[in-house]
């Protein structure tokens, strides 16, 4: 029987750099592009003469980058080792695994313990599928003469084939990357692959996220062990320990997120090749998370947009090593610079928060106010407030623009002091044009900046009139959307589904 489990992509919206220090908050939205691991039995049956073998088999395939690889679990070590490979290894994938195995025979009883075996005996067969959000098809839309829209990338079959990175001008006979829109893909295809491998080993039950249903203690307590497996492969995958900030998004959907202390991956940092993998995984499941997340989401009426200027994407972690090197030399500016970007932080959260609460009690006034200013550009919608309700929100509207702006400010300057393009010159001639329009609430650069993406957040229906300028300035507007919604177990292979009205009619060629 496959498992099918899903884990979705984010944006951080607020907290970059600041994030990765404690007692920092960052708000990350968790979106509609998302990640999917198969999970099935290798073989139907288990081979007579399995009793006697040390190792069993396993398959990971993936079909966008037509990649194969085969490896032999050991039965005693469970370490993985590759047999043959159509392509470079994905160490994320290989974590996943090699832990939620690992998992499974620290956590499960002896009577699960058979069972256990004779499921892996079958070997494991896995396929991991990203959304099309995650990767950058940007040039086959320009190459086949189509505009930049979102129509065009609607057009595209889903789970499209993943092209590469154009190779170094120097000539270096390397491989080259895959051109992604800063989602977050490792972070998801890593807890989509913990969470279908877990499922399938009995280890934790996800099937009450199937429906979105609400979830008890025993689900969250599940959930709790899916995160700290899939932020310690991850962490050990990527040879660094980041803030997790994306890892825990993919578990629990949109929050408000502090990070843990990195002292909780020690064990697994540390543990040499002699190490039991159990033993690993049996310190990381005890160690003392303090990662403290909020729930959190856009106010109603509200909507995420995402936008790909085509530069193809900046590396974040050499932006942060600048970034922490400036903290180091220059520690009396950066904590002041930290500060106001901190208060900004706040600031556009309590906003957000009083919005929502405002929503709540005052819903009729609420959508009538935001539909109005939704055809209106910032400075007239307060003309537009006809009693006092509405007034106190639009106050709160503009305060969310405010604090945007000074995040921006202060994100350009610690940008400059650093060196490097947090918030480039072409970037924030586009979000003053993106903030000038009718309904848009507020317009930024997710995460670490640079030239990844822009998002913008819009009223009521204005998200039209920002596609459509986007477009003509040379920015394909994306299909993301947050959706709250963390890790899913879902009923069936997502290749299998109708192909709903989120496809357009246009055919491509």
């Amino acid at each position: 029987m496959a498992v099918v489990a899903s884990a979705p992509g984010k944006v951080l919206m607020t907290g970059g750099y600041l994030v990765l220090e404690r007692p920092n908050a960052g708000i990350v939205l968790s979106t509609n592009a998302r990640f999917y691991a198969i999970v099935k039995p290798l073989y139907e049956e288990i081979k007579p003469e399995s009793w006697a073998w040390a190792w069993t088999d396993v398959k990971l395939t993936s079909p966008q980058m037509a990649r194969e690889t085969m490896y032999k679990l050991s039965l005693k070590h469970l370490k993985l080792q590759p047999v043959s490979s159509s392509g470079s290894r994905n160490p994320f994938v290989e974590h996943a695994v090699q832990y939620a195995v690992a998992a499974a025979h620290v956590t499960l009883d002896k009577d699960m313990k058979e069972t256990l075996r004779k499921l892996l005996l079958q070997g494991l067969d896995i396929t991991i599928l990203g959304c099309n959000e995650f990767y950058s098809y940007r040039n086959q839309i320009e190459a086949r003469g189509l505009p930049l829209t979102p129509e065009s990338l609607a057009s595209l079959p889903p789970f499209a084939s993943i092209t590469f990175n154009a190779e170094e001008s120097t000539g270096e006979n390397r491989k080259p990357e895959v051109a992604k829109t800063g989602l977050g893909s490792s972070a998801a295809m890593t807890t989509a692959v913990v969470a279908a491998l877990l499922h399938y080993l009995g280890v934790v039950n996800l099937s009450s996220l199937a429906g979105n249903q609400l979830q008890g203690k025993k689900d969250v307590a599940d959930l709790d062990v899916l995160h700290v497996i899939a932020q310690t492969a991850h962490c050990i995958a990527q040879g660094k320990v980041g803030s997790g900030f994306d890892v825990s998004s993919a578990v629990y959907g949109s929050q408000r997120y502090i990070r843990f202390s990195p002292e909780v991956l020690s064990s697994a940092q540390n543990a040499g090749m002699a190490t039991p993998l159990t033993e690993v995984i049996g310190d990381v499941l005890k160690a003392k998370w303090d990662h403290e997340r909020t729930k959190f989401s856009l106010p109603p009426l509200m909507t995420l947009l995402l936008g790909e200027p085509g530069s193809g994407g900046s590396s974040t972690p050499s932006m942060v090593g600048a970034v922490k090197k400036w903290q180091k030399s220059n520690p009396q500016d950066s904590l002041e610079t930290w500060r106001r970007l901190s208060e900004g932080n706040s600031a556009l959260e309590a906003h957000l928060n009083t919005l929502c609460k405002l929503a709540e009690r005052h819903y009729n006034a609420y959508e009538c106010i935001i539909n109005a200013c939704s055809l209106l550009p910032a400075e007239k919608w307060l003309e537009r407030a006809n009693e006092p309700t509405q007034a106190e929100i639009v106050k709160e509207l503009l305060g969310a623009r405010d604090a945007m702006l000074r995040i921006r400010y202060q994100m350009r300057k610690m940008g400059e002091a650093v060196g490097i393009p947090i918030e480039p010159e072409s970037q924030s001639q586009l979000l003053d044009a993106t903030m000038n329009l009718e309904g848009v609430l507020l317009a930024g650069i997710p995460g670490a900046g640079g030239f990844d993406a822009v998002f913008a957040v819009t009223l009521g229906a204005s998200s039209k009139n920002v596609t459509q300028a986007w477009s003509s300035l040379n920015v394909l507007a994306m299909l993301v959307r947050e959706d709250p919604h963390g890790v899913s177990l879902e009923n069936n292979d997502p290749r299998a589904k109708e192909i709903t009205t989120a496809i357009s009619s246009i055919q491509l060629e």
